[in-house]
């Protein structure tokens, strides 16, 4: 191969002019800078992302909320400062989700079902506890002081069931905080120390997974809430993730299962009991005790008698008969504490 040179006889073409001119290795032609090709990212069209700036401000106010109540409901739970903070609410594969967890994790396996709660969706969410955060927990839940011993080995069956509480709370605040935009019916499955074991979804499937800081006595751990995106998928396609309305969960919910559920609830029977006030005995009238004694309790017939609704005095009442049976009348009813709780009484 020749070329011409300002009307001078043609030359031949060196090895490196021919490189250079094909883009080669020899070429001496200044290359693309590194950096420009360093803003590319890798787009997987069987799993698009789908949260958008407007969507990710929308989650983030969802989460915030939950955050918020979560961290009021266990200060009130350990009498104790717990400080809870939104780390991030992201678009990842289960796998990374998986992977993110420590080695001994602390995980509730959780169904998910439709709006109706007649059948499963084939779905399952996960809700991760730090480890330090489980044992503080554990130690506080039992009566522990404000110091937390964190061992080094998975929750025994006991320290699960004391969890098991945290966990079902955070199942029912990520239930509240979707409700307006889907209707998700969860129920704790199963738990998981492992989290090599966990087969929650595949693999490669797309999850919104919330995290969250957890500081308290010094210490830190963090808290991981997974949900598949596919449940979520009314949430993604409205515009802008607008909440939907009132409306069509009307239409959705099932008048027979309504009926069923109010029959089962009316059905439902509770331990109701009578309780005297308090009074005192010596010792050695109660040693002297035999059957058919007569106790002298000091206590005015007219008293009243308080109802105990489970465990929860609930009204004032008058003592009676109904015939050959002893009744109470109720006179009123009694005021629980601000503070009380429904389930303070579990």
């Amino acid at each position: 191969m020749t070329t011409p040179s300002s009307g001078r006889a043609s030359e031949p073409m060196s090895q490196t002019d021919i490189d250079r001119m094909l883009g080669g290795q020899g070429s001496d032609l200044p290359r693309e800078p590194r950096g420009l090709g360093d803003d590319i990212q890798a787009y997987d069209f069987r799993r698009p992302h789908r949260v958008s700036a407007e969507r990710l401000r929308t989650l983030e106010a969802m989460y915030g909320r939950l955050v918020k109540s979560l961290e009021g409901w266990l200060m009130g739970r350990v009498r104790g400062v717990i400080d809870l903070r939104l780390q991030s609410v992201e678009q990842i594969s289960f796998g990374e989700f998986v992977l993110s967890l420590p080695t001994n994790c602390n995980s509730f396996i959780v169904d998910v079902k439709d709006t109706d709660g007649d059948q499963a969706l084939g779905e399952q969410c996960v809700i991760d506890i730090g480890r330090e955060l489980a044992f503080f927990l554990v130690d506080r839940l039992f009566g522990g002081g404000a110091d937390a011993t964190v061992f080094d080995r998975p929750l025994t069956p006991i320290e699960r069931l004391a969890i098991r509480v945290v966990g079902e709370k955070l199942m029912m605040m990520v239930s509240e905080i979707w409700h307006d935009h889907v209707a998700l019916d969860m129920s704790i499955a199963g738990f998981e120390s492992i989290r090599d074991i966990i087969q929650a979804a595949p693999r490669e499937a797309p999850a919104l997974v919330a995290n969250i800081d957890a500081e308290f006595a010094g210490m830190s751990s963090l808290i991981s809430i997974s949900l598949p995106l596919s449940v979520l998928e009314t949430f993604f396609v409205t515009a802008g993730g607008r909440p939907l309305s009132s409306a069509t969960f009307r239409v959705r919910e099932n008048p027979a299962q309504r009926v069923a559920t109010e029959a089962t609830l009316r059905a439902t029977r509770i331990d109701v009991g009578a309780r005297l006030p308090e009074f005192r005995l010596a010792m050695r009238d109660i040693a002297g005790l035999r059957v058919g004694s007569l106790l002298s309790t000091g206590i005015p017939v007219e008293s009243h008698v308080n109802l105990l609704v489970g465990s929860q005095a609930r009204f004032k009442t008058a003592p009676g008969r109904v015939g050959k049976k002893l009744a109470v009348r109720v006179l009123d009813s009694i005021m629980m504490p601000s503070s009380y709780s429904p389930d303070d009484s579990q």
